[in-house]
């Protein structure tokens, strides 16, 4: 422990505030369809998730050995590029959250800690070979894979049961909803958690806390696991109401397709170490459930508005990492006091707006579309 430095703690409970944020940002990914078909209701289906979260957490630590020891190298990074990375990373997860977007939280936290050491220690302190390998093939295949998937099974949902009585139909898929829900989020917890353990444990390694291929201690894993679930129990409402109401109307046996394509896909990554977006595997299957039923309206203007914000949320938080980066390492300890104010004046900034435009369990499906008041709204708070 004696390896533990006031810098060291401050970028684990930074990383654990990272975990937090994802949690309440990726809620969407489990249980948007869900809520929006009525299989569950929306307070229980947060708390069911965040159960799961934690849960997930425990079964697997291969991501994090990904994120520990293979997209930048463990010798040349030290605790303050990695506090500058998750600066980044939860910066760009509150705008997001903020204009109801369901972007990638895994990339704004692989954007935030390139851009970091990229800056901090140079070209090489990037594995560029395992970024494409580990992150960027795995972008762009999940999603695809996810959504031809679901489109298969809603196609061949709606084909076993055409006969059957549409109100049976119904309530059938709405319960198995609720065990496809659950495991998008058990896989949720494997997968993403994970990414916050392996910046942890980097973080040790990097102080000298830990060996150089060392996995995440059981402290680690056990408080990623909790700031994840508390965040995904609080609701990401304006991001499962776009992903619910926004991309497609969704009925059960469509819910439930695309949940049970999601949680395939994620669970085999987590298996494998690819440290994919639950987000766009989860986006993905909702698409591919919407074309997959005949006469479904799939809202090609949102879904071009999310992949315009997949393609630009790893260089944003890349950016932002960067400069951040450049702050601490020119400006030691004054560096570091300066990035933690300015960032927690804009998340300030950002929570305050949300209050604007309230969205919680209550309004979560009234309407597709999550917009942004310049004006306070009279009652409610934001979520």
């Amino acid at each position: 422990m004696d390896h533990i430095t006031f810098l060291v703690a401050v970028v684990i409970v930074t990383a654990l505030a990272f975990d937090f944020t994802n949690g309440f940002h990726d809620t969407a990914n489990a249980m948007a369809t869900s809520i929006a078909t009525g299989a569950l209701s929306p307070r229980t289906a947060v708390l069911v998730s965040g159960v799961l979260n934690v849960v997930g957490a425990f079964l697997s630590t291969e991501v994090a050995k990904t994120i520990s020891g293979g997209i930048v190298d463990d010798t040349l990074v030290t605790p303050g590029m990695i506090f500058a990375g998750l600066v980044g990373a939860i910066l760009w997860n509150l705008l997001t959250w903020l204009a109801g977007l369901p972007s990638s939280s895994s990339h704004a936290l692989f954007g935030g800690l390139i851009g970091a050491v990229w800056v901090g220690a140079g070209a090489n302190g990037v594995h560029f070979d395992k970024v494409l390998e580990k992150v960027l093939i795995p972008a762009v295949a999940s999603p695809v894979v996810a959504g031809v998937a679901a489109l298969i099974a809603t196609y061949l949902a709606y084909r076993l049961t055409a006969r059957a009585r549409e109100k049976s139909v119904t309530k059938g898929f709405r319960v198995g909803q609720i065990a496809s829900a659950s495991l998008v989020s058990l896989a949720h917890g494997t997968n993403d958690a994970q990414k916050t353990m392996g910046v942890i444990t980097l973080t040790l390694i990097s102080a000298g806390a830990l060996g150089h291929d060392a996995g995440p201690p059981l402290w680690v894993i056990a408080s990623a696991g909790l700031a994840i679930g508390l965040g995904t129990y609080l609701g990401g409402w304006r991001i499962i109401r776009t992903m619910g109401k926004g991309l497609t109307e969704i009925q059960s046996p469509q819910g439930f397709a695309a949940e049970t394509a999601s949680t395939t896909v994620i669970l085999t990554s987590a298996h494998l170490g690819f440290a994919l977006s639950t987000t766009q595997v989860a986006s993905g299957s909702i698409l591919g459930a919407g074309l997959g039923r005949r006469l479904a309206e799939v809202r090609w203007g949102v879904a071009g508005r999310m992949v315009i914000a997949w393609l630009i949320t790893l260089p944003s938080a890349a950016i932002v990492g960067g400069l951040a980066a450049s702050l601490v390492t020119h400006g030691g300890n004054v560096g570091i006091v300066v990035v933690a104010l300015v960032a927690a004046a804009v998340a300030g900034g950002i929570v305050v707006a949300s209050r604007r435009n309230p969205v919680d369990a209550k309004n979560v499906n009234d309407h597709h579309e999550v917009s942004i008041r310049t004006e306070p709204a009279s009652v409610g708070t934001a979520a």
